[in-house]
């Protein structure tokens, strides 16, 4: 006992971190698509998942098509989810119909979208709980600054890492985790 309590008085804040598991399963949040039909989360245990709340009239909206690229070259093992928010600088008024078509007409689209929801604040959908609080999660805290925040998942539902806006879609930082 003497041992263990040696042991466990040794363990840096690093250390501790890393034994933390996350309280609640990434794959019990409900959340639905663009059309409000269920998503089952569980469907993509296996592969890795890349959240990214977007929006239609953004400077980083041309990310879409990087977004896309990134999906069709690692879909056997990454899914992307677009998550469509309307809360930074209003950039994404679309209803369902006109976020739809815009994504698959200009940029040809065809990973999941999302419901438009909150991605902060007080009505935060309960994904960007889980995605942005340490308690939920078992990794760590963030907070969501800008449309196209990238957040990545592993094949057991795990956090992996997030990434800001500026880091772009198939930037080294993102890759590293897919090769």
């Amino acid at each position: 006992m003497n041992l263990l309590k040696a042991f466990v008085g040794t363990l840096t804040i690093t250390d501790k971190n890393i034994v933390q598991k996350a309280t609640q399963s990434l794959y019990d949040i409900k959340i639905n698509d663009l059309q409000g039909k269920p998503i089952d989360l569980s469907n993509f245990k296996g592969k890795k998942i890349l959240f990214i709340n977007v929006a239609s009239k953004c400077g980083f909206t041309p990310q879409y098509r990087e977004l896309q690229k990134l999906y069709e070259t690692y879909q056997e093992q990454l899914v992307i989810i677009g998550v469509p928010c309307n809360q930074f600088g209003s950039q994404e008024p679309g209803n369902p119909n006109e976020i739809k078509e815009f994504c698959e007409i200009n940029y040809g689209v065809s990973f999941p979208i999302t419901e438009k929801i909150e991605v902060k604040g007080s009505n935060q959908h309960p994904l960007y709980q889980w995605l942005t609080k340490k308690q939920l999660n078992g990794n760590q805290n963030s907070t969501v600054k800008w449309n196209f925040q990238k957040y990545l998942i592993d094949e057991n539902g795990e956090f992996i890492d997030f990434f800001y806006s500026i880091t772009k879609p198939m930037n080294p930082r993102v890759t590293k985790y897919l090769n």
